[in-house]
């Protein structure tokens, strides 16, 4: 069983979620990048029945996971006690987790949270999980320097190049763009241009 991490407790969410002058993510936005990710697995002919939101905070991905895909088996884990309280999420961490593989497996703004060593163990743990597509946000050094707003974005984190990233990612997954990985072994035909340079 993971340890509840008092670093994210009510006014984390308050601060990162709720206010709507400082939050960092709001639904409308990842409204958005749930479609574009449905899209595209849709486009891709991978079925999803089962959804493993890994870090999942508010749950921001539900509702529109649910609309693309009626029925969907949705869960929520959360290394937040707060949050597994107020929401009803399964406490758990993304480096530990040992539940049953799922289709879709989401990992969205966590691994820069995980000192090195456990950011490998997390990555590891993904690839056990998915057995359809994972999508993967990541904080990185790059964006912190030239992407993020760094008046709204969490800067008390672990900050890694991209390319740490990309190699440990190298093997077990297949980039596909927008943040969506494919397990390294999925049978799903990608024509050359469709992958990443």
């Amino acid at each position: 069983m993971a340890t509840a991490d008092p670093q994210f407790d009510r006014l984390y969410y308050d601060r990162y979620y709720r206010d709507p002058e400082r939050r960092v993510a709001e639904e409308e936005g990842t409204a958005r990048l749930v479609s574009f990710v449905a899209s595209y697995l849709k486009h891709l002919e991978i079925p999803l029945d089962t959804a493993l939101d890994l870090g999942c905070g508010l749950g921001l991905w539900r509702s529109g996971l649910e609309e693309h895909f009626p029925g969907i088996a949705y869960q929520g884990v959360e290394v937040s006690e707060h949050l597994c309280d107020e929401l009803g999420w399964a406490l758990g961490s993304v480096a530990t987790w040992d539940g049953d593989e799922a289709d879709l497996v989401v990992c969205h703004g966590v691994l820069q949270y995980l000192p090195t060593r456990e950011a490998r163990r997390a990555i590891e743990n993904l690839a056990r999980l998915t057995s359809g597509a994972l999508y993967l946000e990541v904080l990185t050094q790059e964006d912190w320097a030239d992407n993020c707003d760094q008046d709204r974005t969490d800067g008390d984190v672990h900050l890694r190049k991209a390319s740490w990233y990309r190699r440990e990612l190298e093997g077990r997954f297949v980039a596909l763009g927008g943040g969506l990985f494919l397990p390294a072994d999925s049978d799903v035909v990608l024509y050359e241009l469709e992958r990443p340079a």
